[in-house]
C-alpha cells in the first residue's frame, strides 16, 4: 500500500535519516517513535505525498488518509459537516440538495416545480454515493469525537483550534482510506473520545502509521514499531507490539554495549602491542597490520545509543509588576446565534496560578486569546495592570511566523537590548543550534514549533504566562522538563490543558469553569475533570 525504498530525509543541510526502506501493508499497524526533531513528522508528510524526500522513492497504492499535527483547511467559511462529508465527495451533493429544498419552498410555482424534479435526480445521485447510510456513519464518528450537531452546522472559522482538529480527524476516519497516517491523533480529545479512537484503530482493516506520545494508544493498537534514531540518522524496524518493542530495544542496547566493551578491550590490547612493536624496526610491518585490524574491529561496531538531547525548557524570570497585573471584566463571545460564554470576570494577581476548565467548545482558547489581546471580546474589557508583560503560548503556534526562520522569529520576540549571542544562546538551550536556526518555522515538526514558541517566551521577561495546551506534541523527556519549569516559575500562569500532569505541576490555586465563568478554589477533585474537559 505504501512502499519506501532507500529514503533519505533532510531538514535543511542536516541529515535526518538515510538508506531507509520499509512497507506499510494491509494489517500493518506501525507506531513511529523517536525524540522531537528526529524526523517523524517530516517522514509522515513525505509518505502522504505532501513533501519530497532528499533521495529514494515512495510508492503509494490505494487511498491514503493523512492527519497532520497542524491541519490547515482551504475554505474556512465551509460548514464543519460539509468538510467531513467532503472526504467521500458528498458535500457537493448535499449542498445541491439543500438548494433544491430551499427552491421547493419558493412562492414561484415554476421554481418549485423545477426544484422538485431536480431534487429527485440529486437524491438518486446522493443514494448512489452511499447516501443516508454514509451520513449516519459520519454522524456516529462525529458523536464519538464530541462533535455535536450544533457545532457541525457552524463555519470552520467559528470553531476553536481543538474543534477544527477533531473535524479533520473525523474527516480522515470517515474517508474510509485504506492507509491512515495519523500525527498525534489524540491531541485535543477528551478521555472518552480517546478510548473510542483506540478501538476504531484496533479494528481498522487497512494499514496504519501513527505518531503518538500516548503510550496507551500505542500499546492498544500497534503491531510494529519504527524507531527513528536522531543520533545515528537511522531507522530500526521492530515486528513487535509496543510492550515487547520496549523490552527488545533495551535488550538490543545492552547487547550493543557488551559487544562494544569486549571489542574495545581487544582493540586496546592490539593497540598496546602494536605500539611496542613499532619501536623495533623489525616489527614495523606487523604493527601496521595490527593497527589495520583495530580499525576493522572498531569500524564493524554498531553505535551505542547516545542519550537523547533534551531541551532545557524553562520560563523567564518575571519582570516586576503591580499586585494585579491583569484583570478582565464582563467578557463575552458569540458567533452568530451561538453564545460561547458571557459575563466572565477574572483577576490575575502577581504570581497566581489559575487553570481554565470546560468541555470542548466552551471557549477556553477564546478566553486566553482575549486575555492575550489577540481576539476582541463582544462586551467588557481587559484591564492591564502596572508592569504587565504577557507571554502567550498558542496551541496552534499562531504566535510564530511560518514564513520566517527560527532565528528571525526569535529576534522579533526578543527585547531590543538582547544581543545576538543571547538570542542564539536561548535557542541553543531549546535544541536549535547551527543551521537549525536558519530553517523556516513552517517546516518544523509540532514538537519543534512548541520548543520555538516556548523559547520566544523565555526572552520576553513575561510576568503573566497564558499557556494553551503547552505539553502537546512534546516527547516524554521534554514534557518532564516543561512540568518542572511550570512547578518552579514564580510569575503568574493562566493555563488550559487536558494534561493532568501539567495541571498537577502547576499546582493552581484557582479554577475558572467555562462557559459559566464560575470561579472556585482548586482541589484534587478537579483533577478528575482535566482529561474530560
Amino acid at each position: 500500500m505504501i512502499s519506501v525504498s532507500d529514503l533519505e530525509l533532510r531538514a535543511g543541510a542536516r541529515l535526518l535519516m538515510e538508506n531507509v526502506s520499509f512497507r506499510i501493508d494491509k494489517g500493518d499497524k506501525i507506531g513511529l517513535v523517536g525524540r522531537n526533531g528526529a524526523g517523524k513528522t517530516t517522514m509522515t508528510r513525505v509518505l502522504a505525498g505532501e513533501g519530497l524526500p532528499a533521495g529514494g522513492t515512495v510508492t503509494r497504492t490505494g487511498t491514503v488518509g493523512y492527519l497532520p499535527q497542524d491541519p490547515r483547511t482551504p475554505d474556512m467559511g465551509q460548514l464543519a459537516r460539509d468538510r467531513i462529508l467532503s472526504a467521500r465527495g458528498l458535500d457537493v451533493v448535499v449542498g445541491r440538495l439543500r438548494k433544491a429544498q430551499e427552491d421547493m419552498a419558493s412562492e414561484d410555482e415554476a421554481v418549485r416545480t423545477k426544484a422538485m424534479r431536480k431534487y429527485d435526480r440529486i437524491e438518486a445521485e446522493f443514494i448512489a454515493g452511499g447516501g443516508y447510510a454514509a451520513e449516519s456513519e459520519a454522524a456516529a464518528i462525529c458523536n464519538n469525537l464530541a462533535l455535536p450537531d450544533r457545532l457541525l452546522n457552524q463555519p470552520l472559522e467559528t470553531l476553536s483550534g481543538g474543534q477544527r482538529r477533531r473535524v479533520e480527524l473525523a474527516r480522515i476516519l470517515y474517508s474510509d482510506a485504506e492507509t491512515l497516517l495519523l500525527d498525534e491523533p489524540t491531541n485535543h480529545l477528551d478521555a472518552d473520545s480517546i478510548t473510542w479512537l483506540r478501538e476504531f484503530l484496533k479494528n481498522h482493516q487497512g494499514g496504519l502509521l501513527v505518531i503518538s506520545h500516548d503510550t496507551a494508544l500505542l500499546e492498544a493498537t500497534v503491531n510494529k514499531v519504527i524507531h527513528l534514531d536522531a543520533n545515528r540518522a537511522t531507522m530500526d524496524l521492530y515486528n513487535l507490539g509496543w510492550k515487547r518493542y520496549l523490552q527488545q530495544r533495551e535488550t538490543d542496547e545492552r547487547a550493543r554495549k557488551r559487544e562494544r566493551a569486549n571489542t574495545e578491550k581487544k582493540a586496546g590490547a592490539l593497540l598496546a602491542q602494536a605500539n611496542k612493536m613499532k619501536a623495533r624496526a623489525s616489527g614495523a610491518s606487523a604493527a601496521q597490520s595490527m593497527l589495520k585490524r583495530v580499525d576493522r574491529l572498531m569500524g564493524g561496531l554498531e553505535e551505542v545509543r547516545q542519550s537523547d538531547r533534551v531541551a532545557a525548557l524553562r520560563f523567564p524570570e518575571p519582570a516586576p509588576c503591580g499586585k494585579t497585573p491583569l484583570m478582565a471584566e464582563r467578557l463575552s463571545k458569540t458567533y452568530g446565534s451561538l453564545e460561547i460564554f458571557t459575563d466572565v470576570n477574572l483577576a490575575i494577581d502577581r504570581g497566581s496560578k489559575v487553570v481554565i476548565l470546560g468541555l470542548n467548545g466552551a471557549g477556553k482558547t477564546t478566553l486566553l486569546r482575549m486575555l492575550a489581546g489577540v481576539t476582541e471580546s463582544d462586551t467588557g474589557r481587559i484591564i492591564p495592570g502596572h508592569g504587565l508583560k504577557i507571554g502567550y503560548y498558542a496551541q496552534e503556534h499562531d504566535t510564530l511566523d511560518t514564513g520566517r526562520t527560527v532565528l528571525e522569529n526569535m529576534r522579533s520576540a526578543a527585547p531590543a537590548h538582547l544581543g545576538d549571542a543571547d538570542v542564539r544562546g536561548i535557542l541553543g538551550s531549546f535544541m536549535f543550534s547551527g543551521d537549525d536556526v536558519n530553517k523556516p518555522a513552517g517546516v518544523l515538526s509540532g514538537g519543534e514549533k512548541t520548543r520555538l514558541a516556548l523559547a520566544t517566551i523565555v526572552a520576553s521577561s513575561a510576568n503573566v504566562l497564558l499557556l494553551d495546551e503547552p505539553t502537546n506534541n512534546l516527547d516524554p523527556a521534554s514534557r518532564a522538563e516543561i512540568l518542572n519549569a511550570l512547578s518552579n516559575y514564580p510569575g503568574a500562569v493562566v493555563m488550559v490543558s487536558h494534561d493532568e500532569g501539567a495541571v498537577a505541576a502547576l499546582n493552581p490555586e484557582r479554577v475558572v469553569l467555562l462557559p459559566d465563568g464560575d470561579e472556585d478554589l482548586f482541589n484534587d477533585d478537579y483533577l478528575e475533570l482535566v482529561t474530560l474537559a
